[in-house]
Order: C-alpha cells, then structure tokens, then sequence
C-alpha cells in the first residue's frame, strides 16, 4: 500500500507540472511553488529523488592499420568537464558511468612542461615516445600543443554576455547558489574596457544586466545576487536572446563570447540534441565564442552541454565546487574565455615500416573525416592563450605479434615503406585560424622512430600514461590488459612534480578509491 501510495503522489505531481499551462516567467515560478507543496506532503520516507543524468554513448576508437587507413585526423577538446564530473562521482562514493567518461578531457584537466611558442605560430608543439604499461606489446605516442600565454594587458576587450539557468532545476545548494559565487570569481577578472550582459531564462528568457563596464563590479555582482530560481526552461529562447545581445554589442577584433550556466535541463522549445545542435550551429557563424559551464548532479544533463561547446565554437567544464569555480574562472581565466586559435584540427599519417596498428585514446567524438581537415567550412576546437592539449595514440610495432591485430593477413603484413623514411615513425600536420580568420594554416612535424623507456620518459608523460590509464579502467575498456589500481597509482607517482595546486595528488586519491 506504502508503494501505491507514493506512486500515485508521483503521478499526480507529475499531472500538474505536465497539464499547467505555463505563460509567463512569473507564472511559471508561482507553478513550481504549488507543485513544490503538494511534493512536501509526501511522507519523507517515500520520496526518492529521481537520477536522470543523460550522458551521449561513446564507442572506444578501435586499432587502424596504416595500410588500410593511413591518416587519423580529429579535433582538438580543452574541455575538461568529464573529469570534474567523474571527481564529483568518486568523492560521493558513487560508480562512475561508463559514458560520463571521456578519457581526453581527464588528460587535458592537468598542466604540463610544455616550451612556450618562440615562433609565428600561437602553439609550440611537443612529442614522446614510450612504452605502453597497459600492454606490454605496444607503445604510446604522445602529442601536446602549448598555447602562447598572452599578457592581459596584450589581449583585447571583452563583450561578455553571461546566460544563467534561473529554472525551478536549479534550485539547489550546489546549482545557482554555487553559480552566484562562480559568476563573482570570474567578474573580479574584468578590466574597464570590457562589457558584461546578463540575460535569465526560466519559463521564458529576459535581460537583467545591459551592457555595463568592468570596472562597475558592484553593480555586476549585485545584480547576480538578484537572482532566484523557479519555472521551467526555456532554454533556446535564452541562446536566441543571448546571441542577439552579444551581437548588438559585438566588438570588432575583441573578445565576444556567451557564457551559459545551467545543469543543461532543457524543456521548453529547442530541447531535443539535435534540435540544439542545429541551433547552436548558427550561432557559431555570428563570430560569437561560447563557454558552457555545468552545475548540479542527479537531472545533469551532461549530453547537451556538451553539444552546445562542441557545436557552438566553444569549451566546457563541470564546476562541481568553489575550488573548481576559482580554478576555471580565476586562475585560468585567460585560457578559458580567451581563444588565441580557433578550428584547430590535428591530422597523423603513420609509417608502415613501423607502426602495424594505431589507436587514438579519446576523442570520440571529436574525430573528422581525412577530407575535413583542408575544408576549412568544417568546425573544430578553440585553443586559449597559455592553454595545453594533449592526445595519445597507442601503437602496435611492425612485427609485434597482438590479439588486436590478425594475424592470418595474406597480403598486407608482407608490405613495406619505400623511400628514404626509414627513421620516421609519423608525420603529423596541424592546421589552425586565427580567432577572427575563415582561412586555415598548415604546420608540418616529423616524429622520429625513437622510443624512450617508460622509466626515463618525462614525469609529464608518466603521468599523462597514468591518467590514461585510469579512465580506460573507469569506461572498462575492452583494450587493456591490466587494470591494477596499484600500477596505475604508482605510474602517477612517479609523475608527481610541478604540482602546486595539488590537482596530480588528488588524482592519486581518486585513484585510490576505486577498486
């Protein structure tokens, strides 16, 4: 009866939010208040709150022999949401979900040694070359970009317009309070020649902040402060308005960027993925930049962030705490809103004579057809000033014998690189525009055939590997043969260096909490 009963409540909930005509912001807040009372009546021992995080299905990239496809080309990802996301899984005691973990955002949330660009490109890039401690037949490439760390003195005025989830969604602890606190974290960062919007969308969107200089932080903070949360979401409306604004006020060579705070819960107008990849994909033509940040947890809806950064020239991350919030906004405020390149697209042609089958570890779905990377039409990531970005493809050895690769290949296991390449192991080819460009440009690098052994790699490789690792663990990748928390621990160990805000020691920690 117990059971009955609190289906029946569940019903009849889910009857008024269903059936309520909502049409107006102020209604929709009053909708929410009378629904929100009938819910306080269901005894507390009956109420189970509901856990409808949504997480886009990822299938792990499978070995490619260079015979059959000789270039592997994708986009580059600085996001950094998954691992914030997954921290925030572990610390609960919770099992991570598969699909909430994607491998090249955990390595792309550290720091690493990379040289800074001497020349006239806006990265420098760096390669390794090691063993493989998860297979022991194979090895590990390494590619890292390091972007130019650009004063903020050199870099140009901001039109920031701030688009905050004002939804009956967010009114949680850890959703819009703690967004109020991130907004404050990132408003210190402004200077006098930038402009800050707020635009708020609940069961409709509206402005609440014009145009106002930097230097009127007060007057910014405060009006955040204003905020409260109730009503649906109409969350397209609030991107139409959003965009318009930032386009009102657009500065020419400056910085123009959206900034979205939600937990990605979408229920009004353009709600489904694609209707908002379609939506956001427009926006992208404005020369409107966007930043996507994420709050909440038990309706997070994680999917459609992540289409709006991917789609929308932009990046992500999950801010699950008010460290989080003080490292993404503050600390790295330059790398996040500011890009220094933009469509950046990384594309590898390995030498047979050498490598007999080839893996990129992640970017699922950041990978692109060998054709995209010349068609500048085609979209890729941003890359933001100081910046890294770090990918790793794991290979297979000519000549080494693994069950990932067959072995009953009449044809070509026999064929060999002609030439005078003898010593090359790939070559890779990055193209990239500059933030208010339409045209690509082309850099060219040679990776050597030289292996280091995993002992005597860089601390930054060991710890990259570690990371790597671990998340294959999480996805239970069917790629590996070793899983030891224990190995994986100690590989990032002997990482630990260059650690000041104690992110490498904390990931020993996460790693220690898993079985």
């Amino acid at each position: 009866m117990r059971n009955l009963n609190f289906f029946m409540m569940a019903f009849l909930v889910f009857t008024i939010f269903s059936c309520k005509k909502v049409e107006s912001a102020d209604q929709s807040y009053e909708t929410v208040d009378s629904a929100a009372a009938v819910v306080d009546e269901i005894p507390e021992e009956m109420y189970i709150e509901p856990n409808t995080e949504s997480y886009a299905g990822l299938e792990e990239n499978p070995f490619e022999s260079p015979l059959k496809e000789p270039l592997s080309t994708f986009s580059i990802d600085v996001d950094n949401a998954s691992y914030t996301n997954i921290r925030r899984f572990i610390n609960e005691g919770q099992k991570v979900p598969k699909d909430a973990v994607r491998v090249e955002e955990m390595i792309n949330f550290f720091k690493y040694k990379y040289p800074q660009p001497d020349g006239q490109h806006p990265f420098a890039i760096n390669t390794e070359y090691s063993d493989c401690p998860w297979n022991t037949n194979s090895r590990l490439l390494k590619i890292g970009l390091q972007g130019k760390n650009v004063p903020m003195e050199n870099l140009p005025a901001s039109n920031l317009v701030f688009l905050v989830d004002v939804s009956g969604s967010m009114d949680e602890q850890n959703k819009l309070p703690l967004l109020k606190e991130s907004m404050k974290v990132l408003v210190k960062e402004l200077r006098n020649s930038d402009k800050v919007s707020i635009v708020v969308y609940a069961g409709s969107a509206g402005v609440v902040l014009e145009p106002t200089s930097g230097d009127r932080k007060d007057e910014i903070m405060e009006a955040f402060d204003e905020l409260h949360a109730g009503g649906s979401t109409a969350g397209g409306e609030g991107i139409e308005l959003a965009y318009k604004l930032a386009q009102q006020n657009f500065i020419k060579g400056g910085n123009n960027r959206v900034v979205i705070a939600t937990d990605g819960d979408f229920n009004i107008g353009a709600s489904s993925d694609d209707e908002m990849m379609k939506l956001i994909e427009q926006k992208r033509n404005s020369g409107v930049f966007l930043t996507v940040l994420g709050y909440g947890m038990g309706n997070y809806k994680d999917s459609k962030m992540e289409i709006l950064a991917d789609k929308g020239n932009g990046n992500y991350a999950y801010i699950d705490n008010i460290q989080e919030a003080n490292r993404f906004l503050g600390k790295e405020f330059k790398g996040s809103m500011f890009a220094i390149a933009k469509d950046v697209k990384i594309q590898i042609e390995f030498n047979p004579k050498h490598v007999q089958a080839y893996r990129l570890i992640g970017y699922e779905n950041r990978k692109l057809n060998a054709e995209d990377f010349k068609n500048d039409k085609i979209d890729a990531g941003e890359l933001g000033s100081g910046h890294s970005v770090t990918a790793l493809y794991e290979i297979i050895p000519a000549g080494v014998e693994s069950s990932y690769v067959p072995s009953d290949l009449k044809y070509t296991k026999t064929q060999k690189t002609e030439g005078n390449y003898s010593d090359e192991l790939a070559t890779v080819k990055f193209r990239y525009k500059k933030p208010d460009g339409d045209k690509s440009i082309e850099i060219v690098n040679v990776i050597a055939d030289r292996k280091t052994d995993l002992q005597n790699s860089s601390p930054d490789f060991k710890f990259t590997t570690a990371v790597s690792w671990f998340g294959l663990k999480l996805r239970e990748s069917k790629y590996i043969t070793s899983s030891s928390t224990s190995d994986i621990k100690k590989l990032a160990k002997s990482g630990l260096y260059n650690d000041e805000d104690g992110y490498r020691a904390e990931f020993i920690r996460l790693v220690d909490a898993v079985n």
